[in-house]
């Protein structure tokens, strides 16, 4: 059996496809690359055919299906394939949502939240709450961290607008503090 595969090796896996693809179109002549393209489609026709026979069976296994579905829709490697695929069970905004409460535990940590305000035509729409405790970059990294994880769990997002970001920086006790400057 094959070692197994993590997330971002999937990722850095689906990259390197696509840089693979780029080079051929790049360098080859317009017949060849026409023909990488077709053999690439056929692959993916294949396999796509075969993960929808797979998830019909799993639907048609009642209960014991449905969880194993379940379990095939989190695991961050099988989502991408069903992603690819088009096969995904759950829709866009129940995978934001799903993110977001992956990592908010590491936010409410750090004394803050996230709401998910609305997905609309491949735009989240998040509001950010609470403060950083004293530190500037609390913020970016809250939003980075809910960035990396919606783009996990749906990639066809195109945008992340986050309302609320707080960037002043506070003491642990939520007081702003105050920047003094010499003239």
């Amino acid at each position: 059996m094959t070692a197994s595969l993590d997330a971002r090796e999937f990722q850095a896996r689906m990259q390197r496809l696509d840089q693979l693809l780029d080079e051929v179109e790049e360098s080859a002549d317009p017949e060849f690359a026409a023909r990488v393209r077709e053999i690439v489609q056929a692959i993916l026709d294949l396999h796509g055919t075969g993960l929808e026979r797979i998830l019909g069976y799993l639907d048609d296994g009642g209960e014991p299906g449905a969880v194993t579905l379940e379990a095939c829709a989190r695991d961050e490697v099988i989502s991408g394939l069903l992603l690819l695929h088009g096969l995904h069970p759950d829709e866009l905004e129940e995978r934001v949502a799903q993110a977001l409460e992956q990592v908010r535990p590491a936010l409410k940590s750090h004394g803050g939240n996230v709401e998910l305000l609305d997905v609309r035509d491949g735009v989240v729409h998040l509001r950010l709450e609470g403060n950083c405790h004293g530190c500037p970059s609390s913020a970016a990294t809250m939003k980075s961290t809910i960035e990396e994880a919606i783009f996990a769990r749906a990639p066809e997002v195109a945008t992340i607008e986050v309302q609320g970001l707080n960037v002043r920086p506070t003491t642990p006790d939520g007081r702003a503090l105050v920047e003094l400057s010499v003239l």
